[in-house]
């Protein structure tokens, strides 16, 4: 059961939200950034999106990734992200293994959270977006 389980607490690992120009068209994707100093094994991640649209309960369907093996400080492109989906709360769910203890974390991009305000250059990707750390 997961309640047995020893989760530790994640460190060296953020998720973004960046776009960038592919042949003229602006697209956006969700990024993880490994800053730790040893490669993340067995990574798991789980996105939805829920929240209000209109006054309107919505939810998106969960995707379900898995990256083998990501380098130490280096980085993974997870999923192309709808901009329509940013009126949402957008939730990833981040699981990987380092040697054979088992890391999980929740990051939330909030409802507005991706607000052309919060939009900031993101230096590990060299493009502009959300960081969530």
């Amino acid at each position: 059961m997961k309640k047995d389980i020893d989760f530790h607490p994640v460190t060296g690992v953020k998720l973004a939200i960046a776009r960038e120009m592919v042949d003229g068209q602006e697209e956006w994707a969700v990024y993880m950034i490994n800053l730790n100093l040893i490669e993340l094994h067995t990574v798991m991640i789980t996105s939805k999106g829920y929240g209000l649209i209109d006054g309107e309960q919505r939810k998106t369907s969960v995707l379900r990734h898995m990256i083998q093996e990501v380098g130490s400080q280096s980085i993974a492109k997870i999923e192309p992200i709808d901009p329509a989906v940013f009126t949402l709360n957008n939730e990833f769910w981040l699981s990987y293994y380092i040697l054979d203890q088992i890391f999980d974390k929740k990051f939330i991009f909030t409802e507005g959270s991706m607000d052309p305000s919060n939009i900031r250059m993101i230096p590990e990707l060299g493009l502009e977006g959300v960081l969530h750390g």
